[in-house]
Formats: structure tokens, C-alpha cells, sequence
């Protein structure tokens, strides 16, 4: 259940740009990376202490997407796509190179939890209340004006241009703010897991959140919360009775986009309507 609300998380960072701005990303796992990294590595190495580790792990990883913004949001499209993704390969080729601070191969390992969070139960009610934190605070912003106006861009970004708004600034900060609750999900899988390889910032890594979005529903919020419930939950039982797991949910997921192609959340809200 922590897993799966750390998930949660960074569904939800991913639905912002995919549901809200129209922009399907592949690089929010070396984002999330990046930010589990910079916390542990700030913790063994230079002996921070956890809260100011923390911090350095999100300014980090929005730092990281300040750049990734600013040179993915002018395309749109597949070529967005494959620019995020070609992007996240970057950070992946960089954790595994640089392994006098990445590890390499190895990663890096160590409790970085602050005392009050050691018991698990504590560090459950606390993931807990980050997500429900982060999951109002993003459902007001999607209703803001400022969401309204990425909805525009989702639509008709020569449209809102054509109306005098600044279709690019907007998308910046839409991805910043992406990337900030992506780096606050990537900390928390860092006191989580007290352990970061280079397969946190792979591609399977963003295409794992991308899944949980699209599973719940992109556009609703808390469809990732549903989406990763699911994923972490069918990944578990279906590997404890076969080996080949992979292939149980590739064909779910499959089966999922022909049928249920707006996510088990959308479904519902059409369902509703």
C-alpha cells in the first residue's frame, strides 16, 4: 500500500502534463530518478541530514525538468514523445557512466529516514497524507485558470496563441510543476526502498507511471491512484503464482486500451454522463 501510494504520486505528476497539456512524456522516470538519488547520495555521502536531503532531492529533480522543459515543449505530438524520451535516456546513460557518485550498476543504499518515520506504520500514515495532500492541491490547480488554459492547449494550441496567451511559458511551468511532484514521489521512494539504481530513472520507469495514468484515466487526478492500486496489486499476485507475469499484464494492458481506452476512472465519469 506505501508503494502504492508513492506511485500514486507519480502518476499524477505524469496526468498533468498528458491529461491536462496534451503532452505525453517519457522522461518523468529520470525525474523521479533523479530526485531518489540526489536524497540518498546527499545522506551516505556528504552526511546531510534527511529533511535538508529531501529538500535538495525535489530542487533537483524541478531543476532537472526546468530543463527538460525548455527544450521539449516547443515540439508537440511523437516528436515530444520521443524527445522526453531520448532526454530520459540521457540521465539513464549518465547513472550508469558516473559511478563514482551514482553507483553505477550497484546504486546506492541507506536508511535516510528521519527517526519519526523508522516504523513502517508511521512512514504508511505518512505517505498517505502526502498523497492526499498533493492529489487536492494538483485537483485545485487543474481548475484554476491556469489549468483551464492548458486544457486550451490540449485542444487547440494555435487557437490560445491566436487569443494572446503565452502557450509556451504555460507549458513550462505546467512541466516544472510536473516535475516538482515527480521529485516528491521520487524522495519518498528513496526513504521507502533505502536503495536507487539506474533502472529507477529507465525507460520502464516513466512507461510504469505512464500505464498507471492511462490505466485509471488520464484527465481525472486520481485516476493514477486507481492505475497504480491495480498495477502494484496484479503485479504482485499474478508473479507469486507464474514467472511470466510480464506477459499476463502486457495482455491486460492490451485488452485494457481496446476496451477501456479512457481508463477505469473516464469509464466511469462517461458511465455517469
Amino acid at each position: 500500500m506505501t508503494l502504492t501510494f508513492i506511485y500514486s504520486i507519480f502518476a499524477i505528476s505524469i496526468d498533468i502534463l498528458a491529461g491536462y497539456a496534451g503532452r505525453t512524456s517519457l522522461c518523468h522516470g529520470a525525474i523521479f530518478g533523479t530526485a531518489a538519488y540526489t536524497a540518498i547520495y546527499c545522506v551516505i555521502t556528504n552526511h546531510y541530514d534527511p529533511y535538508t536531503a529531501i529538500l535538495l532531492g525535489i530542487g533537483v529533480s524541478t531543476l532537472v525538468g526546468l530543463v527538460f522543459a525548455v527544450l521539449a515543449v516547443r515540439t508537440s505530438g511523437v516528436y515530444f514523445l520521443l524527445l522526453t524520451l531520448a532526454l530520459g535516456m540521457i540521465v539513464w546513460g549518465v547513472c550508469q557512466r558516473w559511478t563514482s557518485v551514482t553507483g553505477g550498476e550497484n546504486g546506492l543504499r541507506g536508511n535516510i529516514r528521519p527517526e519519526w518515520l523508522q516504523n513502517p506504520e508511521h512512514f504508511y500514515y505518512f505517505s498517505f497524507m502526502v498523497l492526499l495532500v498533493v492529489g487536492f492541491a494538483i485537483l485545485r490547480f487543474v481548475k484554476s485558470p491556469f489549468g483551464l488554459t492548458l486544457r486550451g492547449i490540449r485542444e487547440s494550441e494555435s487557437r490560445m496563441r491566436s487569443l494572446g496567451y503565452n502557450t509556451t511559458l504555460h507549458l513550462i511551468i505546467g512541466f516544472v510543476i510536473s516535475a516538482f511532484i515527480a521529485g516528491i514521489a521520487g524522495v519518498l521512494y528513496a526513504l521507502f526502498n533505502s536503495f536507487v539504481s539506474s533502472s529507477s530513472v529507465s525507460l520502464a520507469q516513466s512507461v510504469k507511471g505512464l500505464l498507471m495514468a492511462i490505466m485509471g484515466g488520464v484527465g481525472t487526478v486520481f485516476g493514477g491512484v486507481v492505475g497504480s492500486a491495480l498495477i502494484i496489486s496484479l503485479e504482485n499476485i499474478i508473479s507469486s503464482y507464474t514467472e511470466r507475469w510480464s506477459f499476463v499484464m502486457g495482455l491486460m494492458f492490451v485488452l485494457a486500451m481496446i476496451f477501456i481506452p479512457e481508463g477505469i476512472v473516464g469509464k466511469l465519469k462517461v458511465s455517469k454522463k
